[in-house]
């Protein structure tokens, strides 16, 4: 497993770093995150729809309470948010393996929630709050195809 840190140091760097990784994404790749309340995880998401080519940021909200939002980019944006899910086995309700293993981008909030429905190949994200606008992340690359673009992608503000 390949395993890429970094630092940001406001929402607009959470953003950015979000948009430049959107631009690497392809349809069918699964990206699981993680990571406190107000860690940025919905800003990262944000900017991965931008790169996805979603034209208007403010359109990309957290579906806490609908637990899914669909956008369009380059192909279809599947964003989950699993906080408010009572039990894993609710994902089969929503029809999840048409979205996971879909010809989509595939962004699910809270992942640690559903550990044995993610995919064995994902990008996970790993977002720890260190002050008030500074964030941590993790990049962890599940797979062949996450590890290439890990070795592809030089964020800002590297750890």
């Amino acid at each position: 497993m390949l395993m890429q840190e970094w630092i940001s140091r406001s929402a607009q760097e959470t953003f950015h770093l979000g948009q430049k990784l959107g631009t690497m994404l392809k349809a069918g790749d699964l990206v699981a995150f993680r990571g406190d309340l107000g860690a940025g995880k919905t800003c990262c998401i944000q900017g991965i729809a931008v790169g996805l080519g979603v034209s208007d940021p403010s359109l990309v909200t957290s579906p806490t309470f609908t637990l899914i939002q669909e956008y369009q980019g380059r192909f279809p944006i599947y964003h989950f948010d699993v906080y408010r899910l009572t039990h894993e086995d609710d994902l089969y309700d929503l029809g999840y393996e048409e979205y996971f293993y879909g010809e989509g981008v595939t962004l699910v909030e809270w992942a640690e929630r559903i550990p044995n429905f993610l995919p064995a190949e994902h990008l996970a994200v790993h977002l720890h709050i260190e002050t008030d606008q500074t964030r941590y992340a993790q990049l962890h690359a599940y797979g062949a195809c996450y590890e290439n673009l890990l070795r592809n992608f030089t964020p800002l503000g590297s750890a």
